[in-house]
């Protein structure tokens, strides 16, 4: 059985060996770590469950959609960055409340910037000042705090309609019994 040595070309270490051999590191070293990180987020995305999973995944779609849109010049740098801002808000929120809750559930989120409260709350938006973690507005919304992701978003939870409609029986009840006064039971 005969063996085949065969010997390998020697890079010479002139300027384009040296380039070539940097190069072909440098290209490997990317392929590597963009491999890692991928690898890292689905770890990452593991903890939660299915629910949570196919949000998380929905944003990144979103993000793409972005992406790909400001590549076609269609949207403005500013657009570009605001919007994958916000999705980055909403991923930062949706991750804060699955580990909060340890629950695969996750409410509908908006995150608003500042000057576009009125996109939710019509032309008479809540004041900044009086946005409080936990309250609801207008039976529709449930504040549930700020991330700054670039810039300042204030995100809120939509009510699901049992939500709701425990709310408005909530109040209906509340208002009937301040009128009249407690029966004696005796």
């Amino acid at each position: 059985m005969a063996t085949l040595k065969a010997r390998l070309p020697a890079l010479p270490f002139t300027p384009i060996g040296v380039t070539l051999l940097l190069c072909a590191l440098f290209a490997s070293s990317s392929v590597f770590s963009s491999a890692k990180a991928s690898q890292t987020n689905q770890r990452s995305d593991d903890e939660f469950g299915p629910v949570v999973r196919a949000y998380l995944g929905y944003l990144k779609n979103e993000q793409e959609v972005v992406d790909d849109r400001v590549s076609r010049r269609e949207v403005s740098a500013s657009y570009y960055r605001h919007n994958s801002n916000r999705i980055k808000a909403l991923r930062q929120m949706a991750i804060r409340l699955a580990r909060e809750t340890h629950n695969d559930y996750l409410p509908e989120l908006e995150a608003v910037g500042a000057s576009e409260l009125g996109l939710l709350f019509g032309p008479k938006p809540p004041l900044l000042s009086q946005l409080k973690v936990g309250e609801v507005f207008r039976n529709t919304f449930r504040f549930l705090g700020t991330v700054r992701s670039g810039d300042v978003f204030y995100l809120f939870a939509r009510l699901d309609p049992y939500e709701q409609a425990e709310l408005t029986e909530k109040a209906l009840s509340t208002k009937t019994t301040v009128g009249r006064p407690e029966k004696n039971q005796h």
